[in-house]
């Protein structure tokens, strides 16, 4: 009998991706779902592996449902919707998608960069309002040379590292800041490794976050550390809208101690409430025009990033209920504890 795969928000109910990769072993259970409640007790209970994407919360409750469960898999890279510690506590196994999308995420934290600090935004508005009149390059307050000023990158993960990179070939100094890599990770890189985020925010004509969200890291970029940021300087967060306080950013911006700010992600998405930044972008605020970018959570797409996820995601599944192959665990433990 085929392996029963609960897929509750699915995101595309096509799944041929999937099934391609798949074929007869497993049979998708797919619902489009944002309320675990929605889908039957007896779905979430007879399930052995759950196929979850962003839009669900998997809580607790949920969690206590799967009574066969032998594993999760999160379609994509950022799993703070899993309740990672109720699994654990079930002796169900997490694991992530880390592989897919890097250069997508990569070149889109670059582009918003380029596009703040080359005054495209305020350009395209002159031009489209009228290009005569507008036809004019002086006086756009993001605009600056790039060569020598500095990239902080908050995490040098796999994005982190791939930024840096490409940072580095616009010959800015790139220094980042990172306490979960071992001594001497620098020395591999050739970048300057710095101690402290403080050290980071005081250097850095750029700073750019690629950490994943946890309670440790939770508006970690909040009103004290936009205060010991370089006046002038600019925020790029592709990586969790919960790590900014984007009410104290908009202060920062407001008061002009940032100059810009470029955000594929918010604290919540779509904006249904939205927060007084997004409020004045969007009603193009005379103080903030040109000086703010937003994406929606948009940074990993392109159609070979999505083919990636989503190939890679049934491949992990299949490793692991066919062969017993677990492939990136993100709840350690999970095997120390009995269902």
């Amino acid at each position: 009998m085929p392996f029963k795969v609960l897929v509750p928000d699915a995101h595309m109910r096509d799944l041929d991706i999937e099934r391609s990769v798949s074929g007869d072993a497993i049979e998708y259970l797919v619902y489009d779902e944002l309320d675990p409640n929605a889908i039957p007790d007896a779905v979430w209970n007879d399930c052995d592996a759950v196929l979850i994407w962003h839009r669900m919360r998997l809580n607790a409750d949920a969690v206590a449902k799967l009574h066969k469960c032998r594993l999760i898999v999160r379609v994509g890279v950022g799993f703070d919707n899993v309740d990672t510690a109720a699994c654990r506590a079930r002796g169900i196994p997490v694991a992530n998608v880390p592989n897919y999308g890097t250069t997508e995420v990569a070149d889109h934290a670059l582009a918003m960069m380029l596009y703040i600090v080359r005054g495209l935004g305020t350009y395209e508005a002159r031009m489209k309002a009228d290009p005569v009149t507008g036809f004019v390059a002086e006086d756009v307050p993001t605009v600056r040379r790039l060569r020598k000023t500095t990239f902080g990158a908050i995490g040098m993960g796999r994005i982190g590292t791939a930024i840096a990179r490409r940072a580095a070939a616009f010959d800015m100094n790139i220094v980042y800041f990172d306490p979960y890599l071992p001594e001497g990770h620098d020395l591999s890189l050739g970048f300057e490794r710095v101690r402290s985020l403080k050290a980071l925010l005081e250097r850095s004509d750029v700073v750019s976050l690629h950490v994943p969200l946890s309670d440790a890291t939770r508006r970690m970029m909040g009103a004290a550390e936009f205060a010991t940021m370089k006046k002038g300087s600019i925020l790029i967060n592709i990586a969790r809208g919960g790590l900014v306080d984007i009410d104290a950013l908009y202060d920062a911006l407001y008061s002009g101690h940032l100059t810009a700010a470029g955000l594929d992600v918010l604290p919540q998405e779509p904006p249904v409430s939205r927060p007084k930044l997004v409020e004045a972008w969007r009603t193009n605020a005379d103080w903030l025009a040109g000086r703010l970018i937003l994406t929606p959570h948009a940074a990993f797409y392109s159609e070979s990033a999505y083919e990636d996820m989503r190939t890679f995601s049934a491949e992990i599944l299949m490793d692991y209920l066919v062969e017993g192959t677990l492939r990136n665990n993100v709840n350690p433990g999970w095997n120390s504890k009995a269902a």
